[in-house]
């Protein structure tokens, strides 16, 4: 614990004609009096560095480009392999564990030890690891690097130590699974095939030992040739050559008799007995076409011989449709008998796997399941019903089932919030799954101790929402929630939105969601704000509809006298309620077909039936204006309490009362500044404007369509404007400039002004060194051009405009040069309502707008709300600019509010009441506020509060009314903060950032006192920038692939306590006993000779193979560590039981040994008297 005192003694309010070096932090408008002389700041701080500590907890969602399926019978695990060197291991619902190779090599193929709880899997790197699976976090035991050949194929049989591996070269290795080493027994290609053969083979695709003996392995090569090699005499017992390639082998599990699948789409089956050719050849999908020849059928990639004691054998496969049929999905054929049945999928089937009842491949194998991997989806068939119904699945394999275009993360949320909306959400499921258990069962998983209500929201392109319940690091859908409903459907080709966005009109840019209150509000990409209020109950309702410019309009003239008596914008009285006012469509243009005045969108102007959930009560859109779309909202918050929304865009802000769905504010960043704008500014050409735009498009469409698949890149640079300032790339580049002052060097303040300016001229402060306060910074670095992080947009390069060029020069103090390339665009990055000190004089705190620019400037709205009911609904909420003005170095990011003694003073909320809920007179529904009051728990410290601000670059703590600077800290000078959060961790509260660099900070509160700095992941891509979010507990996350969310804590009480919260996924289990052959099986028909593969393969009889050839790469332990690795209360019980079988059985043989010994030792005896009472009477001479 460490205490921290700043006294504040003999500090005033600056005068209007202060200098550059008064410490005071602010402004007000008008003539400020002197604030209260505040006391000492004594905060108690018990943040340390010990509680943090980073790490990554869990992922959900899909694996991303998946590429390799395996499953463990026995354990009943799935494990899924990726294109990054991803593997994901799922069981029964809560074990889900992702490891991840660090070579990041795509994983080729995956085998399980079945039962044994380890993992081997194959890599493009052509390296094998050895993956032990008996810890909660899986590690790498062994690797080997194969140097000269590449891996094709593996194969390792069921309770075998000893894996093949098949290469490009046609090549067989066998590799040592406890030792991780290669035996010197080779099969190489030229001695399989016949010495006459000319061609190589080409690369093994199949390796299977036969279930009716295991020292002959089956080995297939990709041109169609197929050999059986016996093991123990190292001889081929028979050849196949056909004309066809092979995709796939599967095996009858009596070994009399096998099925390839090829590249013409047939089906071959081949008998041991005549392997001439194949007793029978099907195309299951060619037809005969009229000239008598059979279609031209696709490949058949995979295939599997399953049979079953009840009924005819099942024959599963993918691919074999013919050609001519375009447009066809992929399919999974399932034969069984004379039935066929083609399954469609949505997306291309990368591998499937049939699941039996047996390990062992010599028994019937009753197949149950088939779990069909696909490149976007996961889904298990049943296969014991006939109409092959397919499982529900547990996992959130839907994230990404439209792309996820924002994120928001809520903990310690109310706890009867979820199953609220679960009991919503179950209503709208879909039917007709399958009745039986998801056969995916492994593992074990318990609810921890340490867990709290999590909410985690996404927002999605085609404008839907989903609730996810992130309890206890598990991930379940909740509810969706689809914005478009809201909407009229816009006519293709002729719909407005299809002009600004295209296909993702609707797609959902950042929400705002209180939990207590449960209201509900989402930004769109055509600048649109949907309010949602939730109800138990179904409603008819009308949805009201508010329309207003925010769009410059001195933008469009070349000089400042043109405009000298022009307002920006309308006046807010001037914006009278309007329910429901509908523009007509295209009758909104001017006669030059210049659109005007007309929103992106139309909005349902009918009653709607809306079901219980989230329910729509109002939208707000932007309009267009002089045939410019409106410019993307990159701000928003709303306050229950108050009943007011705030947003902001590159142009300004508004402010509306969606109690009385009125607008109260709506007015450019420059008119709020009032008289005490800090910057000179100068209005551009509306040619030099429009020409940077369309560039900025261009750039920002170019850079964005690489965030996500082909297939997707139309839908996907559509969405570019979601993440652009389009108009305002050029104010938002500049850097926030530093004064030559060392009071401006920090930022602190600016000196206010009382001199009125008139509108479009150049805004000069007032003071001795007037003309040097004109803030004019560095560029940028070269990978950020026009980057906001509250508003994440895509990064141009510097070398594309004029405007970087200019500001690459190093920094100017002369006012005449610095306001050339000056903005007049303002962007608001962001917005906070709060119970705060609007004005220095204040004595009591009051509703307060706390508003950030892109500028790093900080203003102060007050306000007046009525507080009673019925006041508040008729009377108006009046709002007052003041003009105080806060300086911070880069764009303004976030805003926290702490009382004196440090704790952290959340929003004014008001208490949910369901309005659609019927009357009772006893009662009445009555507006229940909860208010955080700074004054409320602070009579030991006298009135006042704490502000957090902390922009791209820097925090500052102010002390508020006074609006001095207690604290400020630089967090970085080479990157910049793309999100900050105030958060609480271990019973206190913190200050978060995640920069551009990578680097995941905490600083304590208020000290601002580096707490952990960690270079966690360096922002790769602009989906990191745009999802990444923290939250209470000390937890964070954020999209780490399109389909995929990873969760992080930085809290060290919360890494201690994961292996607690996280899976077991191995669970020890008796491997099922080998069925009884019975004897004339066993005499004539299999497995009659014992096969010993340690005898053929070990270093004695094989020999050393070459060390040239493969690398052996030591784990983190090795094979004897992999048996007693298993942590966690079940592991130990395991071990424990098992040491006592052991002992006990060896106590049993001990004793089983003495008793012989004795019975032994008795016979002797026995023997010995016999033998002397024989021999006793004898003479010497007798013998």
């Amino acid at each position: 614990m460490k205490k921290f005192r700043k006294v504040l003694d003999g500090l005033t309010t600056s005068s209007p004609g202060g200098t550059i070096g008064s410490p005071s932090c602010g402004s007000a408008a008008g003539t400020p009096t002197a604030a209260p002389t505040p006391k000492d700041i004594d905060v108690q701080e018990t943040l340390v560095s010990e509680n943090f500590q980073l790490c990554k907890t869990v992922r959900h969602g899909f694996p991303y480009q998946p590429t390799a399926l395996a499953f463990d019978p026995v354990q009943k695990l799935l494990a899924i392999g990726s294109r990054s060197g991803g593997v994901r291991i799922l069981g029964r619902p809560g074990v889900d564990c992702y490891c991840q190779h660090e070579s990041g090599a795509a994983v080729l193929q995956l085998q399980f030890l079945i039962n044994e709880g380890a993992l081997v899997t194959a890599c493009a790197d052509d390296t094998l690891h050895l993956w032990n699976l008996r810890q909660r976090r899986p590690a790498i035991l062994h690797s080997l690097k194969f140097n000269r050949e590449r891996i094709t194929f593996c194969h390792l049989p069921f309770q075998s130590k000893w894996l093949y591996v098949g290469t490009e070269r046609g090549n067989t290795h066998i590799v040592n699974i406890e030792s991780f080493i290669l035996s010197g027994y080779v099969i190489m290609w030229n001695k399989a095939i016949e010495l006459s053969t000319k061609t190589h083979p080409g690369p093994v695709v199949h390796l299977s030992d036969s279930p009716k003996d295991e020292g002959k392995l089956l080995i297939g090569f990709e041109s169609g040739t197929i050999v059986q090699w016996d093991l123990r005499v190292k001889k081929v017992d028979f050849r196949i050559y056909y004309d066809e390639a092979i995709h796939s082998v599967g095996w009858h599990h009596e070994g009399k008799q096998f099925m390839c699948s090829h590249s013409d789409g047939s089906l071959t089956m081949w008998n041991l007995r005549n392997t001439t050719k194949p007793f029978q050849v099907t195309f299951p999908h060619g037809k005969i076409q009229k000239d008598g020849r059979k279609e031209s059928c696709k490949p058949i990639l995979k295939v599997e011989y399953k049979t079953s004691r009840n009924s005819e054998p099942f024959i599963i496969f993918s691919g074999g449709l013919s050609y001519d049929k375009a447009g066809r999905r992929p399919t999974l054929t399932i034969m069984h008998g004379k039935a066929i049945t083609v399954l469609e999928m949505d997306y291309p089937i990368v591998e499937f796997m049939a699941l039996c009842e047996t390990p062992y491949n010599n028994e019937v194998q009753e197949p149950y399941a088939v779990v069909v991997l696909l490149e976007k989806d996961l889904i298990v068939v049943d296969l014991t019903q006939s109409n092959f119904p397919v499982f529900e699945n547990p996992y959130p394999m839907d994230i990404h089932e439209s792309p996820v275009t924002c994120t928001a993360y809520f903990a310690e949320c109310p706890p009867d919030i979820i199953p609220i909306l679960y009991s919503i959400g179950a209503k709208h499921k879909k039917t007709g799954y399958s009745q039986k258990e998801w056969p995916v069962s492994g593992g074990t998983w318990t609810l921890g101790s340490h867990t709290y209500p999590e909410i985690i929201v996404t927002g999605h392109a085609d404008g839907s929402i989903k609730f996810w319940d992130a309890s206890a690091i598990t991930l379940q859908m909740l509810y969706k929630l689809k914005t478009s409903k809201v909407f009229e459907k816009p006519k293709l080709g002729e719909g407005r939105a299809a002009e600004l966005v295209e296909e993702d009109p609707f797609a959902v840019q950042m929400v705002s969601w209180c939990p207590q209150s449960r209201i509900f509000c989402v930004v769109g990409i055509s600048a649109h704000i949907i309010l949602y209020r939730f109800s138990r109950y179904d409603a008819n309702t009308q949805i009201v509809s508010l329309e207003l410019r925010l769009q410059c309009e001195s933008e469009d003239v070349n000089s400042p006298s043109e405009n000298e008596n022009t307002p920006c914008f309308s006046e807010p009285g001037s914006h009278s309620p309007q329910p429901h006012q509908q523009p007509a469509s295209p009758g909104s243009r001017t006669p030059e077909g210049v659109k005007d005045s007309i929103p992106c969108l139309k909005v349902k102007d009918r009653v709607v039936r809306v079901p219980p959930g989230y329910q729509a009560e109002l939208v707000i859109q932007l309009l267009w204006t002089d045939g410019d779309p409106p410019q993307q909202i990159t701000s928003l918050d709303i306050n229950s309490a108050y009943g007011l929304l705030a947003f902001g865009n590159c142009n300004g802000l508004a402010v509306v009362d969606y109690l009385q769905k009125t607008i109260l504010l709506c007015m450019s960043t420059l008119d709020l500044y009032g008289t005490a704008d800090p910057y000179q500014r100068l209005t551009r050409s509306p040619r030099r404007n429009r020409q940077f735009c369309l560039l900025a498009q261009n750039f920002c469409m170019r850079g964005l369509s690489n965030f996500y698949s082909d297939s997707k890149k139309r839908i996907r640079t559509s969405y570019q404007s979601l993440t652009e300032l389009s108009d305002n790339q050029q104010s938002i580049d500049m850097e926030r400039s530093k004064s030559p002052t060392s009071d401006h060097v920090n930022g602190h303040c600016t000196s206010p002004t009382s001199q009125p300016c008139s509108a479009g001229k150049p805004r000069i402060p007032m003071g001795p060194e007037g003309p040097r306060l004109t803030r004019r910074g560095p560029g940028r670095p070269p990978f950020r051009k026009a980057q906001s992080a509250a508003c994440m947009e895509i990064s141009l390069p510097v070398s594309h405009t004029e405007e970087s060029r200019e500001n690459s020069f190093s920094r100017s103090r002369s006012s005449s040069v610095s306001s050339i390339d000056r903005d007049t665009k303002e962007a608001i990055t962001t917005l906070q309502f709060g119970e705060s000190y609007g004005r220095k004089s204040d004595a009591l705190p009051t509703p307060c707008l706390w508003v950030g620019t892109s500028l790093g400037v900080v203003l102060l709205i007050p306000m007046s709300v009525p507080t009673e009911q019925e006041e508040r609904m008729e009377e108006s909420v009046t709002i007052g600019p003041s003009g105080m003005v806060l300086m911070l170095k880069g764009s303004v990011l976030r805003f926290g509010f702490l009382d004196c003694m440090g704790a952290h003073i959340q929003s004014p909320y008001e208490v949910w009441r369901d309005l659609n809920a019927p009357e009772d007179p006893d009662r009445p529904r009555r507006r229940k506020l909860v208010n955080f009051s700074p004054s409320s728990s602070q009579d030991a410290c006298g009135e006042g509060h704490l502000a957090v601000v902390c922009s791209e670059r820097q925090a500052k703590v102010f002390l508020m009314p006074s609006q001095s600077c207690l604290f400020v800290h630089n967090i970085t000078e080479s990157s910049f903060v793309l999100r900050a959060d105030i958060v609480s961790v271990s019973n206190s509260v913190c200050l978060a950032c995640f920069c551009a660099n990578g680097h995941v900070m905490t600083l304590s509160l208020p000290s601002l006192r580096p707490m952990m700095d960690v270079n966690y992941l360096p922002m790769t891509d602009m989906r990191i920038a745009r999802t990444f979010c923290f939250t209470n507990g000390g937890q964070a996350l954020y999209l780490s692939s399109p389909t995929e969310i990873q969760r992080v804590t930085y809290s060290q009480e919360m890494c201690d306590n994961l292996q607690e919260m996280l899976g077991e996924l191995f669970t020890p289990t008796e491997t099922p006993e080998a069925q009884n052959r019975g004897f004339l099986k066993g005499f004539f028909g299999g497995n009659a000779q014992t096969f010993d593969r340690e005898e053929l393969f070990g270093e004695a009889a094989a020999g050393k193979a070459s060390r040239s050839l493969a690398q052996h790469i030591p784990g983190q332990v090795g094979m004897e560590g992999m048996k007693v690795a298993a942590t966690g209360v079940v592991g130990e019980l395991a071990r424990a039981r098992i040491a006592l079988d052991e002992r006990g059985q060896r106590l049993g043989e001990l004793e089983d040994r003495t008793a012989l010994m004795m019975t032994s030792a008795e016979t002797f005896s026995k023997h010995a008297h016999e033998l002397m009472l024989k021999c006793k009477d004898k003479k010497w001479y007798q013998f």
